[in-house]
């Protein structure tokens, strides 16, 4: 089964409310005074970048994974993946309230399952917070046979994680299956054996940067 894509007209459908509601209350404010509204326009504007939702396009590659979310590399290690029970190579993203926060599949490949965790809310960026933030783990089974497993992982003011995917669902790479309200991380467990193309630090986009290349494709 196939998710349906999610047209980009460029604001994300999860931030229409708030920036309905931001702009008319400015507006009413406006009308009754210009000067005390200013602060009020202000936030209108954040609110717009912060549910901005460009298109994105990326390499074909069949071996790359790409970045689900914009932000900055806080880890390239290995680590257990405790959602589909081996070792991996973990990366992940963590993402300010600057950023863009649509989260896009990182491969080709079906979801073999997803599952919500509650928890707590510890600034992202702590390694911690993987395991004990509000998270939401989706494992998918590559194209190339491979096992990928994305975590998106709640933030210090995140109280929101939307993943619209469900198992037996296939992904595109590249295409949009959730969203995460105002900071947060997404972590990325790969096979041990993928080679990572990014360092800590690095400053990464969805979809348009390769985070690593995954082993020779399995028979």
């Amino acid at each position: 089964m196939h998710t349906p894509h999610y047209p980009h007209p460029l604001i994300a459908r999860e931030g229409w409310p708030f920036l309905a509601g931001a702009v008319i209350v400015a507006a009413l404010v406006a009308y009754w005074s210009p000067l005390w509204s200013i602060p009020l326009w202000i936030i209108a504007l954040f609110v717009l970048q912060f549910f901005r939702d460009p298109p994105r396009t990326g390499t074909t590659e069949p071996s790359a994974v790409l970045s689900p979310a914009d932000g900055r590399i806080v880890v390239v290690e290995r680590a257990h993946d405790p959602y589909a029970g081996r070792e991996a190579l973990k990366i992940s993203v963590f993402m300010n309230v600057f950023n863009v926060h649509s989260n896009r599949s990182p491969v080709d490949g079906e979801v073999l399952s997803t599952e919500y965790f509650p928890g707590k809310f510890f600034n992202a960026a702590l390694e911690k917070a993987s395991l004990e933030n509000e998270r939401n783990a989706m494992v998918l089974l590559a194209k190339t046979g491979h096992t990928v497993t994305a975590v998106q992982v709640a933030g210090l003011v995140a109280k929101r994680i939307l993943c619209y995917a469900q198992a037996k669902d296939y992904l595109a790479r590249g295409q949009r299956y959730g969203f995460i309200r105002f900071g947060s991380r997404v972590d990325v467990y790969l096979p041990i054996e993928s080679t990572p193309r990014v360092a800590i630090g690095d400053k990464v986009s969805a979809t348009s940067t390769v985070l690593a290349e995954l082993p020779p494709t399995l028979s």
